[in-house]
């Protein structure tokens, strides 16, 4: 008998290893494309003749139209399958890129932002589906902290990559091969099998498939929870350096040191996080604690004038206590959705995240044109408290006829 089951065990094992890894791969993408086009932002200023606030438009247009379908790209996930609305996800993304590579205007840049904003809304829903249907319960946790790492290693690699891509092929190339990548993880996802989830709609007694609205009270409040989250961290990861700078007297090299040390820190504690999350079920406590002490933290940097090293000390301890959150908030949307209905889940929290982004920078950009730079770190600071009050009225048990029965 051991010699049948271990076997089976190994099989299951080295396809959750690999669905895990597929997944990971497509969310590198994504945070990738995000960036593409921003750092290219000096090109297309003078390949285009267009001014800032044009090219700032450009980020509103990505913003508006992923905040917009984030929730009904849910539902598709749900209806026709995560694995094809993913594939064809990663597919649009690269060919946005390309469609601009091929016909450079700023009509094209515009209508390149709307298809990215629309490739972005596919990968929480997919992404989140396929990893709940088909990763191990016990590691659950770790399975969403590791694909939250791999979208921080995307938007962290693609400054280097997008400039040595600029300065060795020029700006045009830059957007093809950076486009290229998406169709070519659509292409390893295929060629490695990715497992398919969703298109299980629940059935009725009577056979037909439910219509049973998921907009809960509990979904509302972590959307919510998504949006204070955002605003929470994006005003210190877009403004932290002029921040530091114009309100601490930070060097140029101190203020960038200082946010290098947030942005890893924070990637290595979504690592941590995700092994607490696993040894725990009370994820709101987690969330709550972590943001608490990190309003404390960011309080501090707000109110006392640090030297560079403490400084950067601070900023990493900011980064982590930031990072270790993710998985847990992950795990309040899992057991907060219907079973069958985890695309769709995600899909409506996530809104939350583009809501913020659509916020936060006329938030934060005005408190700097206001001569208030430290006010950056205490508004942060003022929304992670609000973000733990609400932590502790987000969590919902999965009711009995929606427990799991098992993984693949």
């Amino acid at each position: 008998m051991v010699d049948v089951v271990a076997p089976s065990r190994r099989t299951k094992r080295d396809t959750r290893l690999r669905t895990l890894a597929l997944i990971s791969a497509a969310h590198w993408v994504s945070h990738f494309h995000m960036l593409v086009l921003p750092m290219l932002f000096p090109f297309l200023k003078t390949a285009l003749n267009i001014d800032y606030i044009e090219l700032g438009f450009v980020l509103t247009v990505f913003a508006v139209v992923s905040a917009l379908t984030q929730a009904p790209t849910g539902y598709l996930v749900d209806h026709f399958g995560a694995r094809k609305i993913l594939l064809i996800g990663l597919c649009l993304g690269g060919a946005s890129l390309g469609l601009l590579g091929l016909h450079l205007s700023y009509p094209v840049l515009i209508a390149s932002a709307v298809l990215l904003g629309l490739a972005n809304s596919v990968y929480h829903p997919a992404d989140y589906a396929i990893l709940a249907a088909h990763m191990d319960e016990a590691r659950m946790g770790r399975a969403f902290s590791i694909h939250t790492f791999a979208g921080y290693l995307g938007g962290a690699m693609a400054p280097m990559i997008v400039a040595a891509l600029m300065t060795s092929l020029g700006g045009i190339t830059a957007l093809m091969v950076c486009g290229a990548t998406g169709p070519l993880v659509a292409v390893l996802l295929l060629a490695f099998d990715v497992p398919e989830a969703g298109e299980n709609r629940r059935k009725d007694a009577s056979g037909h498939a439910s219509q049973r609205s998921i907009i809960t009270p509990t979904l509302i409040l972590l959307t919510i929870f998504f949006m204070l989250l955002g605003l929470s961290t994006s005003g210190i990861s877009n403004f932290g350096v002029v921040a530091l700078m114009n309100g601490f007297s930070a060097s140029f090299s101190t203020a960038n040191v200082a946010l290098t040390a947030y942005l890893v820190a924070s990637a290595l504690g979504v690592l941590a996080g995700g092994f607490l999350a696993d040894r725990t079920d009370r994820h709101s406590q987690v969330a709550a604690i972590c943001l608490g002490i990190n309003a404390a933290v960011l309080l501090m940097i707000a109110l006392v004038t640090l030297p560079p090293a403490l400084l950067t000390m601070t900023m990493a301890t900011a980064g982590f206590l930031g990072g270790m959150i993710a998985p847990s908030r992950d795990m309040l949307v899992r057991s907060a959705a219907p079973e069958g209905a985890a695309g769709r889940a995600f899909g409506i929290v996530s809104t939350g995240f583009n809501f913020s982004g659509i916020l936060s920078p006329l938030l934060f950009g005005w408190l700097m044109d206001q001569s208030l730079p430290r006010w950056v770190f205490s508004i942060s600071a003022l929304f992670m408290v609000l973000t733990v009050v609400l932590a502790l009225f987000t969590e919902r048990k999965r009711e009995p006829d929606n427990a799991r029965v098992g993984t693949v």
